[in-house]
C-alpha cells in the first residue's frame, strides 16, 4: 500500500497483478520506465492462464525527483520481493525484462537459481552507455545537487502516437548507481543455469549492440537464443513487434515448464 502522501502515479503506472495458474511470471519494467510499458504483455500472459506479477520499482512511476532518493539495490530488492512471494504460490516462475528490468531478470536468475526456471530479455541494459557514469557513481549525491538531472530519450517506440509512461528527464544520483548492477550482473554471467530467450531491436536508440554481446560471450552455462526485432525501437513492447515478443515468451514456458504446458491452450 502507497503511504497516504505519496505522489500520485502517472495514469497506467499502477503495478499489475493477476492470479492464474500455478506456473507464473514476474514481468520487469525499465529505468525510468514503469509496468505501463509491460501491461499489454502482462495481459497477454494472464489471458494465457499464467499468474502474472508486474511491480512497480521505488522511485518509478511519480515524479523523475523521486528517483533520487532510490538505488539500483532498491529496485532489486522490490523485484527479488515480486520473486519470492510469486513463487510461494506457483510452482515454478519465469522472469522476464525490458531494458534494465533484463538486467533485474538475469539477477534474479543468478540470485535463484533454484527458482527462476527461465528468462526472457528484451533490448536487455547490461553495459554503461555513458562512460561518465561510473566517474560520478562515488559523487552522486554531490553532483545531483548540482546536476539533479539530464534530459532523457523517453518514447523510443517506432509506432506513432504511442507513449510508454515513464520520465522524460533521467535522474543523475539514481543513474550513478546502475554501473553496480551491470557489473554484478557481468560477474555472474557464468553461473546463469535458466535458459534465456532475448529480444533485440536492430534500430535501438538507447541501448547499444555491446551489452548483448557481453552476454552472448559469458552466458556459457546455459541455452541462449537471441532473435531480432526488424520493426521496433527501444520499448519493443509497446511496438510494432510486441505480438512477436509476447507469442515467443509464452511458447518459451510452455517449452521450458516441467509440465510441458505452462498455461491453458
Amino acid at each position: 500500500m502507497r503511504p497516504s502522501n505519496a505522489l500520485p502515479l502517472i495514469p497506467g503506472a499502477e503495478p499489475f497483478s493477476h492470479r492464474g495458474s500455478e506456473v507464473g511470471v514476474l514481468l520487469c519494467h525499465g529505468f525510468t520506465g514503469s509496468p505501463y510499458s509491460m501491461r499489454p504483455w502482462g495481459e497477454y500472459l494472464a489471458a494465457a492462464g499464467l499468474s502474472v506479477e508486474a511491480p512497480l520499482l521505488p522511485g518509478h512511476g511519480t515524479v523523475w525527483r523521486d528517483m533520487n532518493l532510490t538505488t539500483s539495490d532498491d529496485w532489486l530488492a522490490e523485484v527479488e520481493r515480486a520473486l519470492l512471494e510469486l513463487a510461494l504460490r506457483c510452482a515454478e516462475v519465469f522472469v522476464m525484462g525490458l531494458s534494465m528490468g533484463g538486467a533485474l531478470t538475469l539477477r534474479l536468475a543468478q540470485r535463484h537459481p533454484d527458482l527462476v526456471r527461465g528468462a526472457v530479455l528484451v533490448n536487455p541494459s547490461l553495459a554503461v552507455e555513458d562512460p561518465r557514469l561510473p566517474l560520478i557513481a562515488p559523487f552522486r549525491r554531490a553532483i545531483s545537487r548540482i546536476m539533479p538531472s539530464t534530459p532523457g530519450l523517453a518514447c523510443d517506440i517506432s509506432k506513432d502516437d504511442t507513449s510508454e509512461g515513464g520520465y522524460d528527464r533521467v535522474p543523475t544520483a539514481a543513474a550513478a548507481t546502475l554501473p553496480k548492477l551491470w557489473r554484478e550482473v557481468q560477474e555472474g554471467m557464468s553461473g546463469l543455469r535458466a535458459p534465456i530467450l532475448a529480444y533485440r531491436s536492430t534500430q535501438d536508440h538507447v541501448v547499444g549492440p555491446s551489452s548483448l554481446r557481453i552476454l552472448a560471450r559469458r552466458a556459457v552455462n546455459t541455452r541462449l537464443m537471441i532473435h531480432p526485432l526488424h520493426d521496433s525501437y527501444h520499448v519493443a513492447t509497446l511496438d510494432h513487434d510486441a505480438a512477436t515478443i509476447f507469442d515467443g515468451s509464452l511458447a518459451f514456458v510452455r517449452e521450458h515448464s516441467r509440465s510441458g504446458e505452462g498455461a491453458d491452450r
